[in-house]
C-alpha cells in the first residue's frame, strides 16, 4: 500500500453524522515548521503525558509500600489490594475529565485545556509527595490520597485528547510521527519510574524506603510539572483549530459530537491493546515478577527499563513509518502477533522463571507496544472531525483506559489469588489484542467505503 491509499490517507475525516467515512477534506497547506518549533510542540504536548504516566507507574511500583503507609491492615494482601484499588478508582474520574476538558479544549482551544490539565496533575502529585501517613493523621490519610488520585484522574482524562489534537493539527504530512511522541513519552516515563524503583529498593533499607524513600519520585515529578506548565502557557493555538473555529459559537460542541458514537466505540476498542500493554506488561510486571516468579525486585524494575527504552526508541520510528505505509497495516499486524505470541511467552516464563526469560518477554512486549501505540494517536485523531476532535480523543481514550487499564492489575492479581493460575496476565492481554484487532478491521472497512460510500 502506497502513501495516499485509502487506509493511509492522513487527512481522512468521517462524516459529521458519524456514519461512513467521507472523502478527505482539502485544507490549505501550512508552512513547514522549524526544528525548534517541532521540538517545542513535541515537548509541550508530551510532557504532561510523561508526568501522568510517571506518577501512575511510581504509584503502582510502590503500591505495597504505599499500602503500609496509608492502608494498614493485618492482612498484607488486603492492604495491597486497597492501595491498588485506590489506584483503579481514580480511573473512574477519567471519563468525566475527558468530557469536561475535551469540550473545554474544543471551545477554548487546545492550549487552554493543556494548561489547565497539567496544573491539576501537579496538585495530585504534590499531595502524594507531602501527605502524612495513617500513623500521623489516621483515616484522613487514605481519604486524602483517594481525593488526590481522583483529581489527577480528572486531569489526565482530558490530557491525551488535547495533547494529541495539538500535535496533529500542526502538520498533515507527519501526523503519525508527531503524535507518536505521546507514547514515546510514556516509554521515557517508564524508564524513569522503573529506575527510581530499582535504585531506591537497592540502596535504601526497608524502614527508610517505607518511611520517606518512596516519596522521592513524587518530589521529582513536581520538578517537571512547573516547566511543562510554563511552556504550555506560552504556546500559540494550532492553525487548524483557529481555521475551523467560528467567530461566535452558539452551539455546544457536545451537540455535534452526539453523532460520533460509532467512531467513539471504535476508538475505545483501538485503545484496549495499548492500555493493557502498559498496565499489565509494564505496571504490573514488577509485582508479578517478585510475587509469582520470586525474582529480585531490583532485577524486575531493571527489565521494565528495557521495555520503556524500546518503547521510547521505536514509537517515533513506527509513527513516522505509519505516515508512509499506513497506520492500520502496522497496528493490525502487531495485534495479530501479540495475540499469537502472548500465551506462549508467559507459559515459557512460568516454566523458566529467570531474569533472562523476563528480559526476552519484556523486550518483545516493548517492541510490539511501540509498533501498535506509535501510530495509534494519529489514527484516532483522524477518526474525529476537527471541531470535536479534543472531545472525541479524550473520551475514547479515557473510556478505553478506564475499562481495560485502570483495574487491570487488580483483576489479574485477584484472578491469580482465587484460581492459582499464574498465566492470567496472558489471558487479559490476549483479550485486548482480539478486541483491538476487530476494531481496526472495522475502521479499515469503513475507510474503504464498506458502509456505503467510497472514502
Amino acid at each position: 500500500m502506497k502513501h495516499g491509499d485509502t487506509l493511509n490517507q492522513p487527512a481522512y475525516r468521517p462524516t459529521v453524522s458519524g456514519d461512513a467515512p467521507a472523502a478527505a477534506t482539502t485544507t490549505t497547506p501550512s508552512a513547514p515548521l522549524s526544528k525548534a518549533m517541532v521540538r517545542r510542540i513535541v515537548f509541550s504536548s508530551s510532557v504532561g503525558n510523561a508526568l501522568e504516566w510517571f506518577d501512575f507507574l511510581v504509584y503502582g511500583y510502590f503500591a505495597a509500600t504505599i499500602a503500609k503507609a496509608f492502608f494498614p491492615s493485618h492482612d498484607e494482601w488486603l492492604s495491597t489490594m486497597l492501595a491498588i484499588g485506590t489506584f483503579g478508582i481514580s480511573f473512574l474520574m477519567r471519563p468525566l475529565g475527558a468530557i469536561v476538558l475535551g469540550i473545554y479544549g474544543d471551545r477554548k482551544g487546545r492550549k487552554a485545556a493543556l494548561t489547565l490539565a497539567i496544573l491539576m496533575m501537579m496538585i495530585g502529585t504534590l499531595t502524594m509527595a507531602v501527605m502524612p501517613s495513617y500513623q500521623h493523621i489516621g483515616v484522613a490519610a487514605p481519604l486524602l490520597i483517594l481525593l488526590a488520585r481522583l483529581i489527577q484522574g480528572f486531569a489526565v482524562g482530558g490530557e491525551f485528547g488535547s495533547a494529541t489534537a495539538f500535535m496533529v493539527e500542526h502538520s498533515d504530512a507527519r501526523r503519525g510521527y508527531y503524535a507518536s511522541w505521546q507514547f514515546a513519552s510514556q516509554g521515557l516515563a517508564a524508564i524513569m519510574a522503573a529506575a527510581f524503583g530499582s535504585i531506591l529498593t537497592a540502596w535504601l533499607p526497608p524502614p527508610q524506603l517505607e518511611s520517606w524513600g518512596w516519596r522521592i519520585p513524587f518530589v521529582f515529578g513536581l520538578l517537571i510539572g512547573p516547566v511543562g506548565y510554563y511552556i504550555r502557557s506560552h504556546l500559540d493555538e494550532t492553525p487548524e483549530f483557529l481555521a475551523t473555529r467560528p467567530a461566535k459559537s452558539t452551539a455546544a460542541p457536545g451537540v455535534s459530537f452526539s453523532n460520533q458514537w460509532i467512531n467513539l466505540l471504535l476508538a475505545v476498542g483501538i485503545v484496549a491493546q495499548s492500555t493493557v500493554g502498559v498496565y499489565v506488561l509494564q505496571l504490573y510486571m514488577p509485582m508479578y515478577a517478585v510475587k509469582q516468579l520470586h525474582l529480585p525486585a531490583t532485577a524486575s524494575f531493571a527489565v521494565v527499563v528495557l521495555n520503556g527504552t524500546l518503547q521510547f526508541i521505536f514509537s517515533p520510528i513506527m509513527g513516522a513509518l505509519s505516515d508512509k505505509l499506513g497506520r492500520i497495516r502496522i497496528m493490525l499486524g502487531t495485534s495479530i502477533v501479540m495475540g499469537l505470541a502472548i500465551y506462549p511467552m508467559f507459559a515459557w516464563l512460568q516454566a523458566s522463571p529467570t531474569v533472562m526469560s523476563l528480559v526476552v518477554l519484556q523486550a518483545a512486549a516493548g517492541i510490539l507496544k511501540a509498533g501498535y501505540s506509535g501510530p495509534m494517536p494519529a489514527l484516532m485523531s483522524e477518526i474525529f472531525p476537527t471541531r470535536v476532535r479534543s472531545t472525541g480523543l479524550s473520551i475514547g481514550y479515557a473510556l478505553g483506559v478506564t475499562l481495560f487499564g485502570g483495574f487491570a492489575p487488580t483483576i489479574v492479581e485477584a484472578f491469580i489469588h482465587v484460581t492459582g493460575d499464574k498465566l492470567a496476565p496472558s489471558y487479559y492481554v490476549l483479550l485486548a489484542a482480539v478486541l483491538s484487532g476487530v476494531s481496526l478491521a472495522i475502521v479499515a472497512w469503513r475507510m474503504r467505503g464498506g458502509a456505503g460510500r467510497a472514502a
